[in-house]
């Protein structure tokens, strides 16, 4: 079971993930967690898959192998040319809207799971995120260029932003959660 939620948290972060921060999601000690990853650097590393897991010092992360990489760049150079879909628009939507914004409060007014979806998003250089040291959580915003991809000096110039950014009904389902 530590295994399974280790490689699922590897697979979906976009960033290296520290041995500490694994324990704390999974509940377990360090030495565990090590152990774990060991088993599963030999596994990916040692065999014929697309994807590895390389350390740099205490932190960890799921990359694919240098002989995917021409193919993995293809794909994603697909990825953020091409059109962005319906559930990457509202997202940004949101976030040009509401932001910043934290990932919890976007899922929860979206209804659904939204790590690809800001992923996504940041790859394209869409939005960023920055680290609330208020809240202790990341808040995501959009970025620079894309208020000036959009002939924009601020998000505050987006059509009907007061009504929008400031929408009762948002509030309220966002209060409830607290």
């Amino acid at each position: 079971m530590i295994r399974k939620q280790i490689e699922s948290l590897l697979f979906l972060s976009n960033r290296p993930l520290s041995i500490k921060k694994l324990a704390e999601l999974t509940e377990r000690s360090k030495t565990e967690i090590e152990t774990v990853l060991e088993t599963l650097k030999k596994e990916y590393n040692e065999s014929e898959r697309g994807i590895k897991i390389i350390f740099n010092d205490d932190r960890v992360q799921m990359t694919t192998t240098q002989e995917s990489s021409a193919v993995v760049e293809k794909f994603l150079k697909e990825e953020l040319t091409g059109e962005m879909t319906r559930p990457q628009l509202e997202a940004l939507t949101i976030i040009a809207y509401r932001g910043p914004i934290t990932k919890m409060e976007l899922e929860q007014i979206r209804g659904v799971n939204c790590s690809l979806i800001l992923r996504n998003l940041a790859m394209r250089g869409l939005i960023e995120s920055k680290l609330d040291r208020k809240i202790g959580a990341n808040v995501y915003e959009v970025t620079l260029d894309f208020t000036r991809y959009l002939g924009l000096t601020n998000t505050k110039e987006l059509p009907d932003y007061e009504r929008l950014s400031k929408h009762e009904t948002i509030e309220e389902m966002l209060n409830c959660s607290s």
